[in-house]
Parts: structure tokens; C-alpha cells; sequence
């Protein structure tokens, strides 16, 4: 199992604060969609204040629905206002932070896909007074940008991670999809795939916004070469095209996957899939909105200047049922 080698103590507190109130519930046997609810730490009396959250996330991809939940578990215990919006294309997300600073937001959480187009509008926010942090995506560049802190995890660290475990696992020929050109996190997952695996090594771009182009994209590449004997996928709804692929093509190619959502542990357990490695979106997105507030109300930074690392942690039969129940809640 991978591990962070940083921890965000006040993150995990408040979360634990909340998970330990879920479990002293007199009514122990309740359901993981109902201790979700749990997932707080009471209610600051510090002023109401407004951030904005600002994302790349493509439409129905439901890792970026876990990231929001964090987000909304955070705001509620820190007496937040939460703007929520998200684009895939560079440019309007640009447009997004910028309407966030027009409407002078307290704070703004941001992901940096694209540092050319996206660091020049969180340098604006910042000369306007508007403390920013990035998540997500960005770990290159969040320090340039002069953002306070960064949460989410090392990409290259992760891909690498991916990369060993194909190789540990007699893996001789990795195909790695990639779901959106030209995003920078996720080309640092690919390349540190090839550097860990070490293998024969593919890469395809697919339309992340087609799921079904998706599935026959993956299926072609594997009916043209029978020797590819791994897929990894960059995203959760991608590995379970990437299974289907699979039986189409007739191929004998196992899959993994980074992400997770509530349909992975399933597909885990039936041996469909063999591991996923999840970055921790929920973290992520309670991190993100925790840190402006810890900023504004006590002057704190996380991380001291480096990026807090939610990840890469890998979920596979040996620790899914455990993780499994949190997925189940749509928190994981």
C-alpha cells in the first residue's frame, strides 16, 4: 500500500472528530450512506465567509462529485458559503476565477490543468487581496503561482506507483489511456507509469467526454495488438469501459485504474479489476476549503510552502472491503 509521506494534522483531526462521532452513535447499525452524514466536526462560530471553487471537471465524471463533497462537509463545519463551478476547457475556467474575483470572494480553491492559461488569473486574484489555494492538479506550479498551499497528490509518484505494481504483477505490455490531452497532471501519470513499469509501454488519448468512444477506442487498440496484457485507465468511469473493452475485443488484458468511485470496490472483488489508486478527492476537496478558512481565521498555511499530499494510496482485494464502505457512501 502507498502512502502520503505528509500529513495534514488539523485535516485529519477535524475529519476524525467527525468519523468518531459517526461511530458513537447509539444506533450503531446505521447504513454508510448515513453515517456520511457524520463526516464534520460541529460548526465554527467564526464569521460567515464565501469561497469559490473553481475546478476543470469534465461533465458526469464522478470522481469530481466526491472532491464536492468534501468540499461541502468542510464548509459546514466552518460556516462556509461555497460557490461550486467547473469547466473543462482552459479558457472558461479562466472566465470562472475571474468571476470569482469580480465578485469578490473571501477565498478561492482552484486545479491548475493548465498553469499558462490559469496561473496568470490566481496571480490577479492574489493582487486583489483574495487568498488562493490549489488542488488537485498544478503541483508544479501552485509555488508560482503564488498560491498558499497545495492538496492533492504527486502524479509522477503515483504513475510510478501504478508502473511497479503492473511490473509486480507480470504485466509485459502496458497500454495507458489518457481521457483529456494537453492536462498536465495526467500526462505525469502516464510518464510515471512507463518510468516504474519499465516494460513495453503504449499511450492513447480518448474523448473523456464520450464514454462510448471511449470503450471502442480502448477495444480497436486491443483487437490491432493481442500483446497488450494491462490497461490502466486515468479515471474511474474509464476503467469500467476499459472492462467492457476488454471482453469486445476478446482480448486477455487485465485492467487497473487510478480513481475511485462507488462501482470500483464491485469490480475490484470480482477480479474484473485489479487495483485502483485513489488520490483521496474527498480530502482533497475538505483540505482545499479547510485551509482558506484556517488561513483567514488564525494565519495559518498548510504544508509550509510544499504540497500536502493526499495520495497515492492503493486499493486492492487485500484492503477494499475497508475502503469499500466509505465508496458506498460517495465519500471515497
Amino acid at each position: 500500500m502507498f502512502r502520503s509521506a505528509k500529513r495534514t494534522t488539523a485535516v485529519v483531526l477535524a475529519m476524525g472528530l467527525g468519523l468518531a462521532a459517526g461511530a458513537c452513535s447509539s444506533s450503531g447499525g446505521k447504513k454508510a450512506e448515513e453515517q456520511s452524514q457524520a463526516v464534520t466536526a460541529g460548526k465554527a462560530s467564526t464569521p460567515a465567509i464565501t469561497i469559490a471553487m473553481v475546478t476543470h471537471a469534465a461533465p458526469g465524471d464522478t470522481f469530481w462529485d466526491i472532491i464536492r463533497k468534501g468540499a461541502e462537509s468542510a464548509s459546514a463545519k466552518d460556516n462556509v458559503t461555497l460557490k461550486y463551478s467547473s469547466d473543462p476547457t482552459s479558457a472558461n475556467q479562466a472566465n470562472l476565477i475571474q468571476s470569482a474575483i469580480d465578485s469578490k470572494v473571501d477565498g478561492i480553491a482552484v486545479t491548475l490543468p493548465d498553469p499558462p492559461a490559469l496561473v496568470p488569473l490566481v496571480k490577479k486574484a492574489i493582487a486583489a487581496g483574495i487568498p488562493v489555494v490549489a488542488f488537485n492538479a498544478g503541483i508544479t506550479s501552485f509555488e508560482q503561482s503564488g498560491a498558499l498551499a497545495y492538496f492533492g497528490s504527486d502524479e509522477s509518484v503515483a504513475g510510478e506507483a501504478a508502473g511497479k505494481r503492473a511490473a509486480q504483477d507480470g504485466a509485459k505490455h502496458v497500454l495507458c489511456v489518457v481521457q483529456e490531452q494537453g492536462q498536465v497532471q495526467l500526462e505525469a501519470r502516464c510518464d510515471g507509469v512507463q518510468k516504474g513499469f519499465g516494460g513495453q509501454y503504449d499511450k492513447i488519448y480518448v474523448n473523456g467526454r464520450d464514454e462510448p468512444s471511449v470503450q471502442t477506442t480502448i477495444a480497436a487498440k486491443l483487437q490491432q495488438d493481442k500483446s497488450i496484457d494491462m490497461v490502466i485507465t486515468l479515471g474511474a468511469p474509464f476503467a469500467l469501459r476499459a472492462i467492457q473493452s476488454v471482453k469486445d475485443s476478446g482480448s486477455n488484458a487485465k485492467v487497473a485504474t487510478f480513481d475511485f468511485n462507488p462501482q470500483i470496490p464491485a469490480q475490484i472483488k470480482s477480479g474484473a479489476l485489479q487495483w485502483a489508486i485513489d488520490q483521496q478527492p474527498f480530502l482533497q476537496g475538505y483540505s482545499a476549503i479547510d485551509g482558506i478558512w484556517l488561513y483567514k481565521t488564525n494565519g495559518n498555511v498548510l504544508g509550509g510552502g510544499k504540497a500536502t499530499l493526499t495520495g497515492p494510496y492503493l486499493v486492492d482485494k487485500a484492503n477494499v472491503d475497508f475502503v469499500g464502505k466509505f465508496a458506498a457512501a460517495g465519500t471515497r
